[in-house]
């Protein structure tokens, strides 16, 4: 770093900016900012190319979009160390494992180190520190400048807005009740009046605001104060105040002698209350399905996923750690994230709620956001007269109840970020969910945790259907060979080749192993009768009917061919250009229709390449051969057909859809 001994100091809380060696640094055009802002808020850390460019763009991404990200840093990197030779590295925005990182002290970063200070002054008021909490609250809130990551785009920015404005709101808080507690209270009026109009609907700043202006003399104003919130209340989401708010007001209009004074009167408890206090005589709801028989493999993925929930349980404030476990159909994403939830209760003793999303239809109509926040509430104990209309409105009650609340909320089967961004809380709690899609746009904007779960190797799935077949495949190695082959570590397929065994028992084992080998049959055999949510054909068509249109017709085209693809072949089968195949490939591997490998290859899973060879059956016959006959044209760069899942070859596929 090119720099005479002072630190690369960075504003986040407010327009973003930065000085080096004292003298201010121009940053450049809104993304190029929008790239620092990123880094700085994770200052040390390696931060990937695709992150930032989901961070930057929301919705359609340019294909320009990683170059513009490189274009960026370049622009950074010679603002930050203008003495640096073109060719020399750069000691500030490091290039490291597909990514950057900017390498800067955290305490130079206003926004970390406001978090830092928040939580100092949080640990000396629990000691009874009055004096040293009240410092370190002023030291934090006198970091502001205006609203954080002003004027900065992208999802990322839009997110951490929001997030570090809870979170000033609640240091806000908590600094007005030590101020009240030591009998500060004709400082702090102007402050709590300014936050009061940034959040109209938060009662806890209106009763601390009550209180103010009551023991300043105010009366009156303290009585309008409660009237205005209980008309917002009721107009906006058809509720009363809660129980705090109605005790003061009723104690304001007695006159109670008791809220004269900051020492011994019947506010004490609440202002000497833990910083997080739950709104009063909420249920605790215990809705967890139990977790799978069986559930075997896994075990990296769910150790790493619990240690970074803890982690960010240990450092929350006002954010919420989400994590979204996608994956094909039949993967068992469902069993993974209950077994993760299983392990992390005793982080929860406030309980948890648990909604099915039916993203997919499988198990019935998908559920809007608002019918699962009605669900939600009604599980907090919201009666049906008094639930909020609209969505909105259910949101910001939702997050009310849960405010301060140790609660897991798991949520299963969603179909987007926008069903699941309302049932969010803030603060304490955590979200688990799963999705068949990956959500890109809810970790750029929401911060979200990504984890694909993908098939189970041979040996788990080896372990997992032994175990479940009873002693049907005792030392039956060559029939478990050929099952898991059949199966293709898709632990739905398992469980129903599992049932299947157990169920005939008169039939001989090397008769079923056949029957689910053929290839021609295999998906009509894993089905369970009457419950379309164990069907692997069921399974695979409703992430085939989530699709767009234009994405839905390459699918059936590349089930023609089999795989694996480049984009010049896929090109060729749905005739269409090189961006259009691009986007529509990229839209297929997201909805895990389609697995990418390197190189910009593509390949179906076995058992989803036989649905797709179904499907492509419904192109009309002539379509279907002269989108063969193009690829067979192109020559000897087309590769052949693999061998699919089984013992029968993707050839045989094709024949059948011609």
């Amino acid at each position: 770093m090119a720099t005479t001994g002072t630190p690369l100091r960075i504003q986040l809380l407010g327009p973003v900016r930065a000085w080096q060696d004292g003298t201010e640094v121009p940053l450049g055009p809104p993304k190029q900012r929008a790239v620092l802002s990123l880094l700085a808020s994770r200052a040390n850390d390696v931060v990937g190319v695709d992150t930032i460019v989901d961070a930057l763009w929301d919705g359609d991404i340019p294909h320009s979009a990683a170059n513009s990200v490189h274009t960026y840093v370049a622009g950074l990197r010679r603002e930050l160390e203008p003495g640096r030779s073109r060719r020399g590295a750069s000691a500030v925005l490091v290039s490291a494992s597909g990514g950057y990182c900017l390498r800067t002290d955290p305490d130079q970063v206003d926004a970390t180190l406001f978090a830092r200070r928040h939580a100092e002054a949080r640990r000396s008021w629990a000691k009874g520190d009055t004096e040293t909490s009240l410092r370190l609250y002023e030291e934090a809130l006198s970091l502001w400048r205006g609203e954080a990551y002003a004027a900065i785009p992208g999802p990322f920015a839009a997110m951490e807005r929001t997030r570090l404005r809870d979170l000033r709101l609640t240091a806000v808080e908590e600094w007005a009740a030590d101020m009240l507690a030591a009998g500060r209270h004709t400082e702090i009026a102007p402050e709590l009046i300014r936050a009061v109009s940034e959040e109209p609907l938060r009662e806890k700043l209106r009763w601390l605001l009550m209180l103010t202006l009551y023991r300043n003399g105010r009366q009156a104003h303290a009585l309008r104060v409660y009237d205005e919130i209980r008309r917002l209340l009721s107009s906006e989401l058809g509720i009363e105040p809660g129980v705090e708010l109605s005790d003061l007001y009723q104690q304001i209009l007695r006159g109670h002698p008791g809220l004269r004074t900051h020492g011994g009167d019947a506010t004490a408890a609440l202002l000497e209350a833990p910083r997080e206090t739950p709104l009063p005589a909420a249920p605790s709801p215990r809705q967890l399905p139990p977790s799978a028989r069986g559930f075997v493999g896994r075990a990296v993925e769910l150790a790493r996923l619990a240690d970074v929930l803890d982690d960010e349980l240990t450092r929350s404030g006002a954010t919420t750690p989400v994590a979204v476990v996608d994956g094909p159909a039949g993967a068992g994403k469902s069993a993974f994230v209950l077994q993760l939830a299983h392990r992390l209760l005793d982080r929860f003793p406030d309980g948890q709620l648990y909604v099915d999303l039916c993203g997919t239809g499988l198990r019935g109509k998908p559920v809007t956001a608002a019918e699962a926040l009605a669900q939600l509430l009604g599980s907090l104990g919201v009666d049906t007269t008094r639930m909020p209309v609209g969505l909105a409105a259910r949101a910001s009650l939702y997050r009310s109840l849960l405010h301060g609340r140790r609660m897991l909320v798991v949520l299963d089967d969603a179909h987007s970020a926008d069903q699941l961004r309302p049932l969010i809380p803030r603060g304490s709690c955590c979200v688990l969910a799963t999705s068949r899609q990956r959500l890109a746009g809810l970790a750029a904007r929401d911060g979200a945790h990504l984890l694909t779960v993908g098939p189970l190797d041979d040996s788990a799935s080896a372990r997992l259907l032994t175990g479940l077949s009873g002693n049907r495949l005792a030392g039956q190695d060559e029939a478990v060979r050929r099952l898991v082959a059949v199966c293709g570590g898709l632990p739905l397929a398992l469980r129903i080749v599992a049932d299947g065994l157990t169920a005939n028992p008169g039939v001989p084992l090397s008769t079923l192993v056949e029957q689910y080998a053929a290839e021609h049959s295999r998906l009509d055999r894993l089905t369970v009768e009457d419950d379309p949510a164990a069907s692997m054909r069921c399974a695979f068509a409703a992430s085939y009917r989530a699709l767009p249109a234009d994405a839905a017709r390459m699918f059936r085209y590349l089930g023609l061919h089999g795989g694996p693809f480049t984009v010049e072949i896929a090109a060729t089968l749905a005739e269409t250009d090189r961006d259009t195949t691009r986007r529509l490939l990229s839209l297929l591997a997201a909805h895990h229709l389609l697995e990418e490998e390197p190189g910009h290859r593509y390949r179906f899973h076995g058992l989803i390449g036989l649905y797709a060879a179904e499907c492509a059956e419904r192109e009309p016959p002539a379509l279907r051969q002269a989108a063969l006959t193009r690829v067979l044209e192109r020559g000897p760069a087309a590769p052949q057909a693999r061998p699919a899942t089984g013992d029968t070859t993707r050839q045989d596929v094709r024949t059948v859809a011609l």
